[in-house]
């Protein structure tokens, strides 16, 4: 039976990445709502702080440039600011921390708290499982919402409700004034941390020549090249805003999009968490644990023997290579009817 009951302060250790953080979110709404008068702080990694930056249900973030961390060049600073945040953090007297992410890292981090009660997954990587007082055994085979959620059930948290609470929004009008965007969109996500993720940005293309309806491009600015592939393949049916959102406006023109095609990425997760209907190509990595989260949305993926494989490089890469466009836009024109008659 967990003993602490009410902490004043709650630390949430979860620094990274962008889809993971996104999954956190019914884990940090539920915490909210079960223990309402304790102050919630959030470790976040630099890069990811404008998914959080303002949250109402947040008192304080703690960006660390973890990055950097691993730079033989940056040492000195590294130890620096490794030491300041210990030392900041053990003054907060936190009663309650909870680590999701499980690596050496934020096993350091949430021991260095000195907290009570020290809480994470009991198959956390890297020894991080040593610092915890408490252990919960997550799963591998599961939804990483549904892992999180777990550890807010072990801290005696309903989770009967899944909710993504994001932080207040942008401004629309100056989002549409900005970047002008049509009234209805498409977005499109062709990028992906892992080369093995990505779909051919011909492919990316010519699916979007086959929508009635113009596509909006979203990325970060190692997409660049991909996103022009992509516009000159549509035949005009496709913008680019590659590199030119932040993460608030990334939000924003998701939430209004109609639909989303996406490779097994971060702002997949963005639409899914938003409700906006994902259509998700997947090849090596696992929909089961890291596929939009819901019902409405759509997996589509080649049915091979070697997928999932997990593998970040690989030469024959048939999974993504084998999917072709019809296979998607099929799917699509099954839910939505968006396509041009005879294409």
């Amino acid at each position: 039976m967990f003993a602490v009951k009410n902490p004043d302060k709650i630390l949430v250790v979860k620094p990274s990445s962008l889809g993971d953080i996104v999954h956190s979110l019914p884990f940090l709404n539920a915490i909210r709502e079960c223990f309402p008068e304790s102050e919630i702080h959030w470790v976040v990694a630099k890069g990811f702080e404008g998914l959080l930056e303002g949250h109402p249900m947040i008192g304080k973030l703690w960006i660390i440039h973890k990055d950097n961390w691993r730079k033989i060049n940056q040492t000195g600073e590294t130890a620096k600011e490794i030491t300041a945040l210990f030392r900041k953090l053990r003054k907060e007297n936190y009663g309650l921390v909870v680590d999701l992410q499980g690596l050496l890292r934020s096993g350091l981090i949430t021991a260095a708290t000195g907290a009570p009660a020290r809480v994470g997954f009991r198959e956390a990587r890297e020894g991080s499982r040593l610092f915890y007082t408490h252990k919960i055994e997550g799963g591998r085979d599961i939804h990483a919402v549904d892992r999180y959620l777990k550890i807010a059930r072990f801290l005696g948290c309903p989770i009967d409700t899944v909710y993504f609470p994001f932080p207040p929004s942008v401004d629309t009008s100056d989002i549409r004034l900005r970047f002008t965007l049509p009234e209805k969109y498409a977005v499109l996500v062709p990028g992906a941390r892992w080369e093995t993720k990505r779909w051919a940005p011909e492919k990316f293309g010519k699916l979007a020549s086959r929508l009635q309806l113009k596509s909006v491009i979203v990325g970060s600015r190692g997409d660049q090249d991909i996103a022009k592939t992509i516009v000159e393949r549509s035949q005009g049916n496709a913008v680019s805003l590659v590199g030119k959102t932040d993460l608030k406006e990334l939000i924003e023109i998701m939430r209004h999009a109609k639909f989303v095609v996406s490779n097994d990425s971060g702002p997949m997760h963005i639409a899914a968490a938003l409700g906006i209907p994902v259509f998700a190509l997947f090849g090596p990595t696992e929909p089961r644990r890291t596929g939009p989260y819901g019902d409405i949305h759509t997996v589509i993926r080649e049915e091979i023997r070697c997928a999932p494989c997990l593998k970040r490089k690989c030469n024959e890469l048939k999974c993504m290579r084998g999917l072709s466009v019809e296979r998607v836009s099929d799917a699509i024109t099954r839910k939505v009817s968006l396509f041009s008659p005879g294409q």
